[in-house]
């Protein structure tokens, strides 16, 4: 890993539509939760949180974004509440000095407001944990590798619905992307980040 001063730990859609009782709960992220937060508790000030926002209603989306909540109207904001949007409460707690992004899509890089903040901070190096492996996790992980980022992502902190999706993904991590990116685990990434 890079310098420890130019590294954060980016922690994707850690949410509470995503633990709660929802149609999109993630029964995995119970068992990284605790990790999750061991890591962002550790560096409050390093880390960043996302939140994936839908809208107040299907028809504030274009295209097939448009779609996708018509097929779960029950996610919308409307319905679900601007609550269960929040990340875990745990998490919350850390806000200041941990910060939040929030994105309508599944990557956090498109706007380019995250990456500006980090360019800011001369990071180099992101340590990614959250939900889900195969989706979100994908599409930071993605961005960050064509932004030239280094990526620790950590197997014990991040989730996934499917367990085939999830190991697959972390197959094509570990294989195709073994020059930008490596696998670890919370404890070994604190130890290094003591």
């Amino acid at each position: 890993m890079e310098d420890p001063l130019r590294c954060r730990h980016l922690c994707v859609d850690m949410q509470r539509m995503f633990a709660e009782d929802t149609p999109w709960n993630v029964p995995w992220m119970d068992k990284v939760r605790g990790p999750v937060a061991r890591l962002a508790a550790a560096h409050p000030a390093e880390t960043v949180f996302t939140r994936f926002i839908p809208p107040v209603q299907a028809e504030d989306r274009q295209g097939t974004w448009r779609d996708y909540y018509r097929k779960w109207p029950m996610m919308t904001r409307a319905i679900l509440g601007d609550e269960m949007v929040d990340i875990l409460p745990e998490l919350r707690a850390l806000v200041p000095p941990a910060t939040v992004f929030d994105k309508t899509i599944y990557s956090p890089w498109l706007d380019g407001r995250l990456h500006r903040f980090l360019q800011e901070q001369e990071v180099t190096s992101l340590i990614i944990s959250g939900g889900e492996t195969d989706v979100c996790v994908l599409a930071a992980v993605m961005g960050a590798v064509d932004l030239g980022y280094s990526i620790t992502l950590l197997k014990d902190a991040i989730c996934s619905t499917s367990d085939q999706t999830h190991d697959a993904t972390l197959e094509l991590y570990g294989t195709r992307f073994s020059s930008q990116l490596r696998l670890s685990s919370v404890p070994d990434v604190l130890d290094w980040w003591a």
